[in-house]
């Protein structure tokens, strides 16, 4: 019966609670004067209670004019916080300071002097033990109703505090327990919710059944948080956290907008700030040229660009959709930066086009040019393999050509650790493309042409992070293309501004590899997401698991291992996260034959020959799968 009540209490219109309110506080002055004359005289009713009638309907008429200026009444009971109960605790002095006023105005002798705290002290907690009763009230029927699930908030600071607040209120979670790593915080307690240390995790799973560990630890470094990653991940809980400091002050996210734990957590890497000197040498207030402009790497070599103020940036880009996307971007992240004198050039074009090419240098005095235009994908490289040399190779020759005609003074080629000993044709041509540059650099030119190596990633199109998202997502099975591969893994956004740093240190032909820590075995990253996601690994050891992890082989031209130097001449740099190699080199002159060839085996279609020069061009060049051209396939099918 009294949930049925309580619950039609709740369902009141708001002026309807408004009234409730008045009338239980016109009720409960009165009796907590009269609680203060019982406890001060120690009994019930005396003669002396009854010369100082007439104080009862004054006090309520005064104090019910007080609390209504003060605003009592247009508090929602449900959010009601410590804004809420000083204003209680106001009201109450006031209205004890009334009382005194009103012994004092009607000389009342025989009033006790001590009533007025008494009934000071009755009246908070009436006033407020009611509205707290129906706060709690309120609660405990809405999460009956909704069947809130319990989750452990990491972090049991100011975000964690917040978090909680709006956990409280909301429909989805309660708070069943904090966890922090800070021993003076064990065994207090926020929001009612009591802390405990990360070697409590099991205890506090069997107890509160929570299947949910969300983070509140934004000004955690990316070292800190892996560790933190690191002791939740032999637990079945799916893990979520807080936006970033940064995205929460700048108002680009909420507190209380959970989301999953990126990839970037797992890796435990912390980007080292850019050096500004560098970062800015080679674009502040110049006009600057960016291949691939709507690629992954391309794409946020534009957004950091922007940041270092150019005159002008131009994209080029080969696909419409890309290049609009990143146009409209790069003007809307301009309007939030206020740099409308920025131009942004979107160029549809191919780097293999050189008349095009030839008109934007041209027309637009290019000072430095970021190439990151390149087929990327190993298996279609694979399968396309004429296209390969002609958009990565040829390209690239051809723009390298362009910007030193025009006077360019710094050309970068992005490149990538498969180019080192390739075993497949696109690492082949990367490398080749590396080789054209080395070889003009050496030849003498006014352009300063430098390579930066990297390895993968994280989020890239075709990377494999997105692909396991996707697989989680629709209940597996993830696919892994060997149970030992590894791979090496960099964000976006440190990648690019490391590229933009080491293309300000070249001083020709240079060939620069970022530092990409250890590498990361794919299996591991695969099972590591499954347990994030708060599911379990299917297999031998546990069959009713969530997730199968299934291996499917090495695709064609895939290693096993990648590697960012060929050989162990490497020297350090100013950048602490930039190295330089120094590679061998072919003389121009026999790399034009090795291209003019190239020339005439595309159009015989000879896919065979065409491998096999690549792999005299290129040292190290061992193919790891046979021929899988697909207009060579077709052709001999055909034949």
């Amino acid at each position: 019966m009294f949930p049925n009540v309580a619950l039609k209490l709740i369902a009141l219109s708001r002026p309807q609670k408004k009234a409730l309110m008045l009338l239980a506080d016109i009720v409960l002055i009165p009796l907590a004067l009269w609680g203060a004359w019982a406890l001060r005289l120690g009994e019930l009713w005396s003669p002396r209670m009854l010369a100082s009638i007439q104080l009862f309907p004054l006090i309520v008429v005064g104090s019910m004019i007080f609390f209504v200026r003060l605003g009592l009444y247009r508090a929602v009971i449900h959010f009601m916080g410590i804004k809420a109960i000083r204003t209680i605790a106001f009201g109450v002095f006031v209205s004890s300071c009334f009382l005194f006023s009103l012994v004092f105005i009607l000389r009342i002798e025989t009033f006790p002097r001590s009533i007025p705290f008494i009934y000071a002290l009755l009246l908070f907690a009436c006033v407020g033990g009611s509205r707290w009763a129906v706060r709690s009230m309120y609660h405990h029927l809405r999460f009956q109703k909704h069947a809130k699930d319990p989750v452990i908030i990491y972090g049991a600071g100011e975000a964690g505090f917040q978090l909680a607040k709006s956990l409280v209120s909301g429909e989805d979670f309660f708070p069943s327990a904090f966890l922090d790593d800070d021993k003076a915080l064990h065994g207090c307690t926020v929001h009612d919710v009591k802390i405990y240390g990360s070697d409590k995790l099991s205890e506090i799973i069997a107890l509160t059944k929570a299947k949910r560990v969300l983070l509140a630890v934004p000004s955690a470094t990316q070292e800190e948080r892996k560790k933190i990653l690191d002791r939740l991940d032999e637990y079945q809980l799916r893990v979520q956290t807080i936006p970033s400091l940064e995205a929460i002050v700048s108002g680009k996210a909420l507190l209380n907008q959970l989301q999953d734990v990126e990839v970037e957590d797992l890796l435990g890497r912390d980007p080292v700030p850019p050096k500004e000197d560098l970062f800015s040498a080679c674009i502040k207030e110049k006009n600057v040229l960016v291949t691939g402009a709507g690629g992954s790497i391309g794409s946020e070599l534009c957004r950091q660009i922007i940041r270092a103020n150019p005159n002008a940036i131009v994209l080029y880009e080969l696909s419409e959709l890309a290049l609009y996307t990143i146009d409209q971007e790069l003007r809307d992240l301009l309007k939030g930066l206020e740099k409308t004198s920025i131009k942004v050039i979107p160029i549809l074009g191919s780097v293999c086009d050189r008349e095009r090419l030839n008109e934007v240098f041209m027309k637009y005095d290019i000072h430095t040019v970021y190439h990151a235009a390149a087929y990327k994908h190993v298996p279609l490289v694979e399968g396309n393999i004429f296209q390969g040399i002609r958009n990565n190779i040829f390209g690239t020759k051809t723009l390298a050509e362009s910007a030193e005609r025009w006077g360019v003074t710094n050309f970068v080629l992005i490149s990538t650790d498969k180019a080192v000993r390739p075993t497949n044709v696109m690492g082949a041509t990367k490398r080749a493309a590396e080789l054209v540059l080395q070889a003009m650099a050496a030849k003498g030119s006014r352009t300063v042409f430098s390579m930066v190596r990297f390895g993968n990633v994280l989020g890239s199109s075709g990377s494999v992070v997105p692909l396991f998202k996707k697989q989680i997502a629709k209940g597996g099975p993830i696919t892994v293309t060997h149970k030992d591969i590894t791979r090496f893994f960099m964000t976006i956004p440190e990648a690019a501004q490391l590229v933009i740093q080491a293309g300000a240190l070249g001083k020709g032909g240079d060939v620069f590899v970022l530092d990409m820590g250890d590498s990361v075995k794919i299996l591991d990253m695969a099972r590591r997401m499954i347990h994030l996601s708060g599911k379990t690994v299917r297999n031998v050891e546990n069959p009713n698991g969530d997730i199968e992890i299934t291996v499917v082989g090495l695709r064609p031209g895939e290693k096993l291992y990648e590697e960012l130097l060929v050989g162990e001449n490497v020297q350090p740099t100013e950048h602490p996260k930039i190295m330089q190699a120094y590679e061998v080199l072919m003389p121009l002159d026999e790399l034009e034959k090795k291209f003019a060839a190239f020339e005439l085996l595309e159009a015989e279609s000879n896919c065979v020959e065409a491998r096999a020069l690549l792999q005299e061009v290129v040292t190290g060049f061992t193919p790891s799968s046979p021929i899988i051209d697909y207009l060579y396939r077709s052709t001999n099918q055909v034949a």
